[in-house]
């Protein structure tokens, strides 16, 4: 096994081990990727304040997100497609991030079932779903989580309409792949990836197919999911949701502290602010740049995470000393899925883990949950002075 000590290694092998269109499916944001960059590069201009002398003996970073045990406050976020990043790769990751202590969240648009993931692991995960149109695919959906016995439901409100994504457009991206000269050239160099592929008979939107009407195979999935997504959303549809799903709830996508303020409204028992990963709505602020006037907006009324940009332990830690109480990791988690399959998913967390681990230690605490900005050094105008 090669040596990895950071999630750029895994990075590394997951670009020479992976077929191109899912590699940039991956590794890509919308438009021009502003945001998408500056997800990552915002993390760097907090900087941590190194304390000594201070006993670092008896650390912990274990905490709760909504109210569950985790082993560090990460949760692996839900990704589109990760079965085609590696062969089953939803039950490889979410029998990684059980084995390790932490949440795994799978998306609607997984190429492996909920029902998949249910009968190959052993805990309770979370379910993500998106806000489309048709409620008695959402109520069988919700039923289906229930009967798998998910422990949390995840709305994702940030995707009414689709962000253009070049790469993916130019890619043709698809599940199954669309196979063309040049994509069948590239995947012929993906040895173990294509083995895998060819070995498990999940290669379609296993929560799709077969389950929303009209969908039987690939070629009637393209004209559902284009009329599937909801653009006319709004928060009454969001409190509908709320009614078919009685377990704790999530909602993914908040950047403004009057859609915050609308999440506790409904009813959710946590919001995440995310960005969608820099894919959505190019232009817009980091994650972390606007977590602090969404924490001003809503206090301890609810519990607030965040994902997008997060990539080392160290992101983690300035996260949670901003005052997110959790954290979500796609990417991450994904560049070590195409780099070794569960083993590379355990790995960067155990690489995430160390460096959060170390750090905190080196800031001079000894408990996730007593971290607190007394760790960072935040440059002036980083939390926002904009013309009104």
């Amino acid at each position: 096994m090669p040596v990895i000590t950071q999630i750029d290694d895994l990075k590394r092998l997951y670009a020479r081990r992976t077929p191109r269109m899912f590699y940039d499916y991956c590794e890509s944001g919308s438009w021009t990727e502003q945001t998408f960059r500056e997800n990552s590069s915002d993390f760097d201009k907090l900087y941590l304040r190194q304390r000594v002398a201070i006993d670092m003996a008896g650390r912990s970073t274990a905490t709760q997100m909504i109210g569950q045990d985790v082993s560090m406050p990460v949760a692996l976020a839900p990704v589109g497609l990760t079965g085609m990043q590696n062969a089953d790769g939803e039950i490889k990751s979410a029998r990684a991030a059980e084995k390790f202590g932490v949440p795994f969240t799978l998306s609607t648009m997984s190429i492996c079932s909920i029902e998949d993931v249910a009968e190959n692991t052993e805990k309770p995960f979370w379910m993500q779903v998106y806000t489309l149109k048709d409620d008695d695919f959402m109520q069988r959906l919700f039923d289906r989580a229930k009967a798998a016995k998910c422990s949390a439901a995840v709305i994702t409100v940030d995707l009414q309409l689709l962000g253009q994504r070049h790469k993916d457009i130019k890619n043709g991206l698809s599940a199954p792949p669309k196979l063309t000269a040049k994509s069948v050239a590239n995947m012929m160099t993906k040895v173990h990836w294509g083995l895998g592929m060819l070995g498990t008979k999940r290669r379609f939107f296993g929560n799709i197919v077969g389950h929303a009407k009209g969908v039987e195979d690939a070629s009637s999935l393209t004209t559902w999911t284009a009329e599937a997504f909801d653009q006319s959303l709004d928060w009454d549809r969001i409190r509908a949701f709320r009614k078919m799903w009685d377990g704790p709830l999530i909602i993914k996508g908040i950047m403004d502290a009057r859609d915050a303020r609308e999440a506790l409204n409904v009813g959710a028992d946590a919001i995440i602010v995310s960005n969608h990963g820099g894919r959505q709505l190019d232009g817009a602020l980091s994650s972390i740049r606007a977590l602090p006037a969404i924490l001003d907006a809503v206090g301890d009324k609810i519990e607030v995470h965040i994902d997008s940009g997060i990539r080392s332990g160290q992101d983690v830690l300035k996260a949670m000393a901003m005052g997110a109480k959790g954290t979500y990791i796609g990417r991450a988690y994904i560049y070590g899925l195409g780099a070794m399959g569960e083993a590379g998913v355990t790995r960067a967390l155990e690489v995430l883990h160390k460096e959060l681990d170390t750090s905190m230690a080196l800031c001079g605490k000894t408990d996730i949950t007593a971290v607190d900005r007394d760790i960072l050094m935040i440059p002036k105008g980083f939390e926002g002075d904009w013309q009104a």
